[in-house]
């Protein structure tokens, strides 16, 4: 098997043969341009390393892995348009450096690129491929919509809060692994066994964007410190801390997160406070550790050798930037 730093060295390299440049370029040179802004590529790399895992050929992967990351970038041109977002990955987006019109349809034409990948494979993996990424693909949308749903209700629960981060975010880099097992023609179990590896993992990654989101070092988490805080998003932090709180301090939180103001500081450093004094940041974190740890229990299931197991492992510790 090979490192992480390779296995993106290889994506790069296939990703940049495809021929995405025709007409008609107001369609297509969108999707080269969100394809070309870069990111970690660490769905494709799932799907690379997991068809490793199975003892295939990273190379075998490679149209999957390009499935996977076309439709990731689908959906981030259309989560852009939805949030009127004006940068991604510190570049203008599609809809704002074209237009509205150009950005869904872009979008679109990339989600029926993602599908035409799996054509390269004989029709029992493309069946396998296609009925699981059809599934994905489904759970992302609904993910998405509790997302959005979310914003204007009162009454979020933490089973519904996981549900959401569980489809809108988890179920992707689970199907990137389960592709890469599913090319390697492995058995429907070890299959299922690495899909929720990928799940719980997933869901750790999440919890912890949630946490950063709050508590991160802006030098290294990349994104604004407190942007949940100032967009009222009702996160894990939040539910868990209206669950503990008492009903002064739960109604004090509630009326925060109504809030829209010029300057937010004092609104994130106050709900910071009320997640610490409540235990919803260490609640956060416990939950964090114990989605990471059902991932590395799933390992121990699988009927594959030690050296690929630490390798998975490593790659989740490597992961959430921590050892557990």
């Amino acid at each position: 098997m090979h490192d992480i730093s390779q296995y993106q060295d290889f994506f790069i390299e296939y990703l940049q043969k495809q021929n995405i440049h025709k007409e008609p370029f107001n369609l297509y040179e969108p999707i080269e341009y969100i394809l070309g802004l870069g990111g970690k590529r660490i769905r494709p790399v799932l799907t690379l390393m997991a068809s490793e895992v199975f003892d295939t050929d990273y190379t075998k992967a490679l149209p999957a892995a390009m499935a996977v990351e076309v439709f990731h970038n689908f959906s981030l041109v259309h989560d852009d348009i939805m949030d009127d977002a004006p940068l991604r990955r510190g570049q203008v987006t599609v809809h704002e450096k074209w237009n509205l019109n150009t950005g869904i349809l872009s979008g679109d034409a990339m989600l029926i690129l993602a599908y035409q990948y799996f054509e390269q494979y004989e029709p029992n993996v493309f069946r396998n491929l296609a009925k699981l990424f059809s599934k994905t693909a489904l759970e992302v949308c609904e993910g998405q919509q509790w997302d959005v749903d979310f914003e204007t209700r009162k009454d979020v629960t933490i089973p519904e809060y996981l549900k959401m981060i569980e489809y809108k975010t988890a179920v992707l880099v689970a199907a990137a692994m389960k592709m890469g097992a599913i090319v390697a023609e492995t058995s429907e179990n070890e299959a299922d066994l690495i899909y929720d590896f990928g799940l719980n993992l997933g869901l750790a990654f999440q919890l912890q964007d949630d946490y950063l989101d709050a508590f991160g070092d802006p030098a290294t988490f990349g994104k604004q410190v407190g942007g949940d805080i100032i967009e009222n998003k009702k996160t894990y932090l939040y539910l868990k801390a209206l669950e503990f709180s008492s009903s002064e301090k739960a109604l004090e939180l509630e009326q925060l997160f109504t809030l829209q103001l010029d300057d937010n500081s004092e609104k994130i450093e106050t709900a910071k406070a009320i997640f610490n004094e409540s235990g919803a940041s260490k609640a956060t974190q416990d939950a964090i550790e114990m989605f990471t740890l059902k991932a590395f229990e799933t390992l121990e299931k699988m009927e594959i050798s030690a050296d690929k197991k630490d390798v998975l492992r490593t790659f989740g510790e490597n992961l959430m930037g921590r050892k557990v």
